[in-house]
This record gives C-alpha cells, sequence and structure tokens, in this order.
C-alpha cells in the first residue's frame, strides 16, 4: 500500500482542525457539510476522508486524547512541573469543549463499545500523573493530590464555565485550583 499523497494529507489534517474548532465552538452537532465548508473543501473530499460522521468524530476525539497524552510529555519537557499542569489542564479544556458539537455521537459510540472510555480516562490519569510526580519531585505541587482529585476538578470547573462562552471565568478557576495544588 502506498502513501497517500501530499495534498490528500494536507486535506485530511485540515479537515480535523477544522472539525474540532467547528465542534469547540458548536453548541449542536454542525453538518458534514458545515465543516467541509469551513474547511474549504468540497462534501466529496470530506467523505473521502471520513465516510460517515462517526469515523470524523472518532478522528477528533483519538486526536484530542493523543493531544493530551503527549501533550504531558511536551510540557514537561519545556516548562516546570506546576507551569506544565496549568497548561496542560487548558488542553483539557480544550478537550471537553471539543466534545459539544459532537456529544450525540461520542455518547453513541461510546454505548456501542466504538470508542474505549475506560481506556480514555487511564490514559488521562496516566498523564496527569505524569505531571503530578515530576512536580512532587521538584518540589513545586503537593504530595497528597492524586491525578483523579485534579481531573474530578477539572470536570467540575469546566461543568458550570463551558468553553469558549466562559473562557475568563475558566482560566480564573484553574488558577485558584492550581493555587491550591502547590505546597503550603
Amino acid at each position: 500500500m502506498r502513501a497517500p499523497r501530499a495534498d490528500a494529507t494536507r486535506n485530511r489534517d485540515q479537515l480535523l482542525a477544522v472539525a474540532t474548532r467547528v465542534f469547540m465552538s458548536a453548541d449542536a452537532e454542525p453538518s458534514m457539510r458545515a465543516i467541509a465548508r469551513e474547511a474549504g473543501v468540497g462534501i466529496a473530499t470530506l467523505y473521502r476522508h471520513f465516510p460517515t460522521r462517526e469515523s470524523l468524530v472518532d478522528a477528533v476525539y483519538r486526536d484530542q486524547v493523543v493531544r493530551l497524552t503527549t501533550g504531558a510529555r511536551e510540557l514537561l519537557g519545556r516548562l516546570p512541573p506546576a507551569a506544565a499542569m496549568r497548561r496542560w489542564m487548558d488542553l483539557f479544556g480544550d478537550w471537553i469543549a471539543t466534545k459539544n458539537g459532537m456529544l450525540d455521537t461520542l455518547l453513541a459510540m461510546i454505548e456501542s463499545g466504538e470508542i474505549a472510555h475506560a481506556q480514555t480516562g487511564a490514559d488521562l490519569l496516566a498523564a496527569i500523573t505524569m505531571i503530578l510526580d515530576a512536580g512532587r519531585a521538584a518540589g513545586d505541587l503537593r504530595s497528597d493530590v492524586t491525578a483523579e482529585d485534579v481531573a474530578a476538578s477539572l470536570i467540575g470547573i469546566f461543568t458550570v464555565t463551558p468553553r469558549p462562552k466562559h473562557e475568563a471565568k475558566a482560566s480564573r478557576l484553574l488558577n485558584l485550583l492550581m493555587d491550591g495544588l502547590r505546597p503550603a
């Protein structure tokens, strides 16, 4: 099997980025046609890369999970642990917000077993643990906080201050959470 042409790869990446942005800003699931139009491609191009809504949702969801899990390592490679944690919280908020425009499809896919929700949770908790462990070793994050504590706090914050409408309030609450994660 040969590698995809450069323009096909570029179109797929463009569609994935645009779909992520459209899903993030939507209150309801946008049409596939609206996503294609926003990406500047024809509907046939969208369907060539993502033959169903589920395949597009799956690709966006997996891309976001990879961004969160690899993002933890990348952030720790260039920032002190506390700063990495705060930046990772923003990535988590983006992930939560992306679900806005694909929630019905995503829930149906989780229910049917097409998406392994438990594995996603384990991967995200491992990413948080990696940052917490680095922060404990550096002395800039508390030793009595668990990844589950952080995840529950983040879900709470983004439930009451959904993005993108409440960006400033969410940021303020994330800063307060970070204050609570630092040793006394």
